[in-house]
């Protein structure tokens, strides 16, 4: 019978834990994300969205750096046709100045990699004269995990999930830090991770509860830059928009590098410049 008993114990405290480690990022990452509204709203007579600090700045051009994955790259899409240009585009006509952009995006490449390349100086004169740096990372780091996965039971994929969220965060810190102490004036865009799958798939759900744990790490790190923001890809790139997908299912497709090109330009005009 105390057998029974312990053994009923652990497995409710498996559970608890279990449900824990699922649930509690989805709460933390709504607080940051209710905090930044709430922010938003706190209006002052000296704020400036971001749109209007650089409308109203002195500079008579911007420089615009992406770096990241096939989602800064543009896969799938001409060049004219990606979400840099959109959004260098977008920002040029709304500020009526001049955006250059640099495209530093690379098809396949995972958190580690790009760690590597920033702090061995690969772009550190694009850094240096860059006014907006916009970076998308993660989504490579998370298939590769998952295609190597195999036939693990579950307590080890959960554990290698657990190992890749630390590594994850650690090089994003990292990259942050290069590039703040590069260029402290800079403001950096950070992409949300989103979940392309359909909801029928079997894969949909967990997706659902785990990227929240990925977000809410980007949004701690964008938390400790004072010009920074996150932008909030799920917004438009959901089970509700499969329409902005390309036939592969996983990257955008013009209408979606728009759509999410547009959900920047509404932050940049809805969220307080620190400056």
């Amino acid at each position: 019978m105390k057998i029974l008993k312990f053994l009923f114990i652990t497995i409710l405290l498996a559970v608890f834990a279990f449900a824990a480690w699922v649930y509690y990022p989805q709460y933390q990452l709504s607080k940051l994300k209710s905090k930044g509204t709430e922010e938003r709203n706190m209006t002052t007579i000296n704020t400036q969205s971001y749109l209007e600090y650089y409308k109203d700045s002195a500079k008579t051009q911007l420089n615009h750096l992406a770096l990241g994955d096939s989602i800064i790259k543009g896969y799938g899409v001409s060049p004219d046709q990606n979400l840099v240009s959109h959004f260098s585009y977008s920002l040029e006509n709304s500020i009526q100045k001049p955006v250059t952009f640099q495209n530093e995006g690379i098809n396949g490449i995972t958190s580690s990699t790009l760690h590597s390349l920033i702090t061995e100086g690969s772009y550190n004169e694009a850094i240096k004269k860059a006014d907006i740096v916009t970076i998308n990372i993660g989504g490579n780091d998370i298939l590769k995990m998952a295609a190597s996965a195999g036939n693990r039971d579950m307590l080890s994929a959960l554990k290698s999930f657990d190992e890749l969220q630390s590594t994850f965060s650690n090089n994003l810190t990292g990259i942050s830090k290069y590039i703040t102490e590069l260029n402290p004036d800079a403001t950096i865009l950070f992409l949300e991770l989103y979940n392309p799958l359909p909801e029928k798939s079997p894969f949909y759900s967990l997706g659902t509860k785990l990227l929240p744990q990925w977000n809410l790490m980007i949004y701690q790190i964008s938390s400790e830059i004072p010009s920074s923001l996150v932008v909030e890809t799920t917004r438009v790139i959901n089970n509700q928009n499969l329409n902005y997908l390309s036939p592969d299912g996983i990257h955008p497709n013009s209408s979606g590098y728009s759509a999410i090109s547009e959900q920047m330009m509404y932050q940049f005009e809805n969220n307080n410049s620190p400056v």
